[in-house]
């Protein structure tokens, strides 16, 4: 698989993408070389869902906060 900068990707995609890793990894079948890459890149994949999910909660919060308008 190449190397995607998770930032790039949508929530989405990243957690797909994580998914996969953590598919690979289960089955057990990888060398060792090639499972740790795939950890490498998971916890990069996991750090990037969390980063999105914070601004979305950040979003959130903001939007709650704002006063409404009357019409």
């Amino acid at each position: 698989m190449p190397d995607v900068d998770p930032n790039i990707l949508t929530f989405e995609d990243a957690l797909r993408q994580l998914e996969e890793r953590v598919r690979d990894l289960e089955r057990g079948e990888v060398p060792l070389e090639r499972a740790l890459a795939l950890y490498e890149e998971g916890v990069k994949l996991v750090r990037a869902c969390h980063e999105k999910l914070d601004a979305a909660d950040k979003r959130i919060t903001e939007l709650s906060s704002e006063p409404t308008g009357r019409l």
